[in-house]
């Protein structure tokens, strides 16, 4: 089964590389270079250490941000989740903020932090954070309430409830809130930098499509997915290895 997945991934991939290969060669746009020519420019990148001082910058904001989101997201999470209350005051927002066009608040973000960190910063968290707080949010409702009330019987307080029951139980699904947080978190951090301040990879983006130097400019974009990929990847296989044999779901009492 293993091998089946890792042979359709392969598969997959051929699969875009040719069609971009062959797009490219076709071509559907002079500013459309080919997959070999995208891959020679990241190669050239990546040995005159260019793509590893972008990426250096890039994941300033990337990091903290995300564990910013994190901390915060899951508190408020499973604080949203624990109370009607707090879930009817404070779920709306977070709702609005996951449909909403957060780009168009970019502006807003520089005129009140300027062009620095802290504007991009915020711009990850504004993008991963909504994400990170609903699943939490969800995962802790939805935790069965069978097993809080024989939680209850055999006089567990409130906290051993939510420490050994809850907690326990929403676990799969707040790290796998966590992992689409993150790939927002990408997408966050990448934005900041095309719309704040090119600096990092977005620096590099912007300055070869200014001189019309494409396949430098799909080569750094090419390296935005693939470590995006590779990091959300690595995060599935620790999920599936600290919760083996956990329900993704419960059915509802």
């Amino acid at each position: 089964m293993k091998h089946r997945s890792l042979f359709l991934k392969l598969l997959s991939a051929l699969i875009v590389f040719g069609a971009w290969e062959i797009a490219g060669r076709i071509p559907v746009s002079y500013a459309f270079p080919t997959f070999l020519e995208a891959m020679q420019a990241l190669l050239a990148m990546t040995l005159d250490g260019t793509i590893f001082v972008a990426y250096g910058e890039t994941l300033k904001p990337l990091v903290v941000g995300v564990a910013i989101s994190a901390v915060f997201g899951i508190g408020l999470g499973l604080w949203i989740g624990l109370s009607e209350r707090f879930d009817w005051l404070f779920s709306p927002v977070f709702i609005v903020m996951q449909a909403a066009p957060l780009a168009a608040l970019i502006p807003l973000l520089v005129m009140a932090y300027g062009i620095g960190l802290t504007s991009k910063v915020f711009v990850v968290c504004i993008m991963a954070m909504p994400v990170i707080v609903l699943n939490t949010s969800g995962a802790v409702r939805n935790t069965p309430s069978s097993m809080k009330e024989m939680a209850t019987s055999f006089l567990a307080s409130d906290r051993d409830v939510i420490l050994k029951i809850i907690i326990p139980a929403a676990s799969p699904v707040i790290f796998s809130g966590l992992r689409l947080g993150i790939s927002a978190g990408f997408i966050g951090a990448i934005l900041a930098e095309l719309k704040i301040t090119p600096t990092g990879v977005g620096d590099i983006i912007t300055y070869s499509r200014s001189i019309a130097d494409y396949p430098s400019m799909y080569a750094a974009i090419f390296s935005i997915i693939a470590l995006a990929v590779i990091f959300l990847n690595v995060l599935e296989r620790v999920e599936n290895f600290l919760f083996a044999g956990n329900n993704r779901g419960y059915a509802s009492d």
